[in-house]
């Protein structure tokens, strides 16, 4: 599989500027009580030295969230399903609770802020839950199904898979709307602007992740289904 090689992360950043710029970074420093937000001007070496943290440590947890954007080769399709999991699903569940934590406070801070994304954290919660249960039922039921081959049954749950993959995209369009594109106004503070970076990614990496299921993994097995039906035998595909 290709990997991206992430830049190294220069400890002489403000922490201002890494909440920003690479998402996850605020439950990093919400955590070691790095104050990104106010005190985001300081350099993450000398904010770090000020709380008496192994500098190198910080640095090593933070460039563990750079991840690869590009997509891997062609694989078998467990190698796919691993990384699908491994890039995806596990990062969706460390996304999304920092993500509705941002959101509430953004909420909350500047309710009378025109530009507020009212109704962002509530939507992203909602969200959260879906997808939790979507990729619970994709790793409990339909990957095991297809690490073994797939079967003449397997378009049933692949269809559901791919209705719900639908309501993901619509959940994407709803936090688009109620971010004006996922645009922070100006003079958005570090919080603020941390928050809609980590949207993108989410939103990147949920239509990457739909890719790859739709277009990549499932009609391997769809194609395999769909010429077992027409071998002749008695099929119960279409129900009855």
């Amino acid at each position: 599989m290709n990997t991206a090689t992430s830049p190294s992360l220069d400890p002489r950043q403000a922490i201002g500027q890494i909440a920003v710029e690479l998402p996850g970074a605020t439950a990093v420093f919400r955590r070691l009580k790095l104050d990104f937000c106010c005190g985001g001007q300081v350099p993450l070496e000398q904010a770090a030295a000020d709380k008496g943290l192994d500098l190198q440590a910080v640095v090593d947890e933070l460039s563990a969230l750079q991840r690869p954007n590009e997509l891997p080769d062609a694989g078998t399709p467990t190698e796919l399903i691993d990384h699908i999991v491994a890039r995806y699903h596990e990062v969706h569940r460390a996304q999304l609770p920092e993500l509705v934590r941002m959101a509430r406070r953004v909420e909350a801070v500047h309710r009378d802020n025109p530009n507020t994304p009212h109704g962002l954290a509530d939507a992203l919660e909602e969200m959260q839950q879906e997808l939790l249960t979507h990729m619970h039922k994709e790793e409990a039921i339909l990957f095991p199904m297809l690490r073994s081959g797939g079967n003449a049954f397997v378009t049933q749950p692949i269809g559901m898979m791919r209705s719900e993959h639908v309501d993901h995209g619509e959940a994407l369009e709803q936090i688009a709307r109620l971010t004006n594109d996922i645009t922070p106004p100006m003079g958005a503070c570090n919080t603020w602007r941390a928050l809609y970076a980590g949207l993108a990614q989410l939103s990147d990496d949920l239509v990457n992740h739909i890719h790859l299921e739709n277009n990549v993994l499932f009609p391997q097995f769809e194609a395999g289904a769909s010429q077992g039906c027409g071998s002749g035998s008695a099929c119960s595909c279409s129900g009855g």
